[in-house]
């Protein structure tokens, strides 16, 4: 299985960089994973949130393919513990899923169409972090569940 992270927008902070390329490092042990980073859209002040969310689910969508399973990172979406996560990947290798794909959206959210495309929807927290941190949490998270999968000294019970 492949695992690919989409998220609008690049990260401008170097220090969260650093930390998402060594993750991303970490997790080319377990499994091939991608991060793909889909630009910012040009001229949002020109733009409503409604229009914002279609032009960002247009890009999003057109980097899915119909074998793929997406998963939204949505604050209303299905919380676990990290152990569950891991449980879940085990689930989604297993049933032979070619390509995972995870994607986190702008900032307001997804437009109606990538709702209706979505498999799932899974939720980092309850609170509401940057973008930029969610893509490091979500990665570190990943990472942590190979390595619970594994039953590697990483994580602690």
């Amino acid at each position: 299985m492949n695992i690919r992270l989409i998220a609008i927008g690049k990260t401008d902070n170097k220090q969260l960089q650093t930390l998402i390329d060594e993750y991303k490092t970490r997790l080319s042990f377990y499994i091939k994973f991608d991060l793909e980073v889909i630009p910012d859209i040009k001229n949002v002040k020109n733009l409503s949130e409604s229009q914002q969310k279609e032009k960002e689910g247009e890009l999003i969508l057109s980097k899915i393919t119909a074998s793929d399973q997406l998963i939204l990172l949505d604050e209303n979406g299905r919380t676990f513990s990290s152990v569950g996560f891991s449980e879940e990947l085990q689930k989604k290798m297993n049933s032979g899923i070619k390509t995972l794909v995870f994607v986190i959206g702008g900032p307001y959210g997804f437009s109606e169409s990538v709702y209706a495309k979505a498999n799932a929807k899974i939720s980092l927290s309850p609170m509401t972090f940057s973008h930029q941190m969610v893509r490091l949490f979500f990665i570190e998270q990943l990472y942590r569940g190979f390595t619970i999968l594994r039953n590697e000294p990483y994580h602690h019970q």
